[in-house]
């Protein structure tokens, strides 16, 4: 399947994908839930390489939630070190490739070593011009609003912003993903409808599309019939 014309004059600057159903695919299938994680990351690079064939400026993944770390310490041991494994990995896949690598989240709660590797992969990608990959990891979007109102009550202290200055626009600016557009299309896998604390201020408008196929069955197809549903949307923002 390839993106029709029509796709390619209306395709999204930015797609946000929450990738879900890992842990489900793998119970159906009697495997171990690690098991369903490692397939996801397959997936991930799949879609890495569909967004670049398909124009994408910007693709966002939920990797890893702030709520995730309530899940059984064997689990998330094995999910740190699938992560710590595709960084080490893919670096030089990503700078190859041109790939702009961006991590967002409250990254303080990783290992040194993950946290170490992130910055690496972000200053040795900075100047590349194709896709950006934004990676969220130990991310949730309430948490992002609170420490974007300390940023700014910080700078009001210190001189350096007035609270009249507070609007939209200058707030999305103490974000973490203040060097990122909004996401003009969210996909989410495995049909759960909701958004899991995942880009609540920045997805006031996207649009959402949701499949039932679970995240390691995700395939470049898929995303492309998601672009192509896309484009068949009006949208209008609250007006006419």
């Amino acid at each position: 399947m390839t993106i029709s014309s029509s796709t390619i004059g209306l395709k999204p600057r930015h797609v946000a994908v929450i990738m879900d159903g890992n842990g489900r695919w793998a119970k159906e299938r009697g495997l171990p839930r690690i098991q369903g994680h490692k397939k996801g990351v397959n997936t991930a690079s799949e879609i890495v390489e569909a967004s670049i064939e398909a124009g994408i400026e910007y693709l966002t993944l939920y990797a890893f939630s702030l709520e995730n770390w309530k899940r059984p310490r064997t689990e998330i041991k094995s999910l740190m070190s699938i992560l710590k494994g595709f960084l080490k990995e893919n670096l030089s896949k990503l700078d190859e490739k041109n790939i702009r690598f961006i991590p967002i989240g409250s990254l303080e709660n990783l290992t040194k070593g993950i946290q170490k590797l992130l910055i690496s992969a972000k200053e040795k990608t900075a100047g590349n011009t194709g896709l950006n990959l934004v990676l969220a990891l130990s991310y949730g979007s309430r948490t992002e609003i609170v420490d974007g109102v300390k940023s700014f009550v910080k700078d009001v202290m210190n001189n350096e912003t007035k609270l009249d200055d507070l609007n939209e626009k200058t707030f999305s600016k103490y974000l973490y993903t203040k060097d990122v557009p909004d996401p003009d299309m969210v996909i989410r896998t495995s049909g759960e409808m909701r958004l899991s604390n995942f880009l609540l201020y920045q997805a006031s408008y996207a649009e959402i599309w949701v499949t039932d196929v679970y995240w390691p069955d995700f395939h470049k197809e898929i995303f492309f019939k998601a672009l192509d549903d896309y484009a068949s949307r009006s949208r209008r923002y609250g007006g006419l």
